[in-house]
């Protein structure tokens, strides 16, 4: 293999990444008794600009250069990327009974402040919407290159969810082919409008805020819950009350809502659970898709507090100890503040 590679399994149609790239990842901290240790000095802080490849986009203050201090949130290529840019269009080798195709995309690093700040609430509201516009930015801009089919916006945080860099970022990866993850929940949202005319999405937020056991905290635009079928304990959904397939689709008045939500719910989670380790997923409808096709986006925070054991990985079936209902009674109560 001269670079990533993209592999079909024959049997579930699941693709797989192959990076022996990824392999030759520093580790910037590594779990200790007590937190995280930091290892090195911080690529991702002001000043440090040449530590990283060079800037996809930037917001930046009046006078300042590229690739130097003076920006807000930054992107970059990753360093060590799971896809590379370049022949996404190609279609699938075949090879007899095995797919492949060249691992081409995008992988791209959003640092999200120039300060060395370790959670996305410590940023305030504006600062966190400029963050979700950024986001927004880059889906519109990748949506328009040949060959892409679908990106993930995905934020890893602490050692256990997969960070290797405790400075606040969001990772995307753009690929030429849909995920299956998606393909499930686009085969789900597609049924249910074709037996009802509805979304099964608005279906959830309109049926939760009427049963409001699950429900966690909300804002105009936004709804926060524990779902119904929550496969770890304290999985959150953030879900618009609108119907929008697209995140890039997001209108300005609902990102600052959205900033406020994520910013109360990830306060939520730090304060009840001592800042957890997690995983946070922005799921959105695949490039090319109407904005009012069946599909909803939203985002899923994963709280990183159970292992995944061989029933789990043999089954698909999750175990989860922590009802949704309490989980959303423990994050409901007491008064939480996140300071500005």
């Amino acid at each position: 293999m001269t670079g990533p590679e993209l592999r079909q399994d024959p049997v579930t149609g699941r693709w797989v990444i192959l990076a022996p790239e990824r392999a030759r990842r520093p580790r910037e901290f590594r779990p200790a008794e007590d937190g995280l240790e930091r290892s090195a000095p911080c690529p991702f802080c002001e000043g440090h600009e040449d530590r990283t490849p060079p800037e996809v986009l930037a917001r930046r203050g009046p006078g300042s250069r590229p690739d130097g201090p003076g920006w807000r949130v930054r992107v970059v290529p990753n360093l060590y990327p799971a896809v590379v840019p370049g022949g996404a269009g190609a279609a699938p080798e075949e090879r007899g009974l095995f797919r492949r195709r060249d691992g081409a995309g995008a992988h791209e690093v959003i640092v999200e402040s120039p300060r060395h700040l370790v959670s996305l609430t410590a940023l305030d509201e504006t600062a966190v919407a400029e963050v979700l516009d950024v986001w927004q930015e880059r889906l519109r801009g990748l949506g328009r290159e040949r060959g892409l089919a679908h990106a993930l916006i995905f934020k890893n945080v602490g050692a256990r969810a997969g960070a290797s860099l405790e400075h606040v970022h969001t990772q995307l990866i753009a690929l030429p082919a849909v995920p299956v993850v998606v393909e499930e929940e686009l085969a789900g949202a597609r049924r249910h409008h074709d037996a009802t005319g509805r979304c099964v999405f608005c279906e959830v937020v309109r049926a939760e805020e009427a049963d409001g056991r699950r429900l966690v905290s909300g804002t105009g635009s936004h709804v926060a819950l524990e779902p119904w079928a929550s496969r770890f304990p304290f999985e959150t959904h953030v879900l618009p009350r609108r119907h929008v397939a697209r995140f890039e689709d997001l209108l300005p008045g609902e990102r600052a809502d959205l900033a406020r939500a994520l910013r109360d719910v990830l306060a939520r989670l730090e304060q009840v659970l001592d800042a957890p380790h997690y995983n946070l997923l922005v799921h959105t409808a695949p490039f090319g898709q109407d904005g009012d096709a069946p599909y909803h986006w939203h985002i899923e925070i994963l709280p990183r507090l159970a292992r995944l054991a061989g029933f789990e990985w043999g089954t698909g079936f999750h175990i989860n100890a922590v009802p949704p209902e309490e989980a959303a009674a423990r994050l409901r109560g007491g008064r939480f503040k996140v300071e500005s």
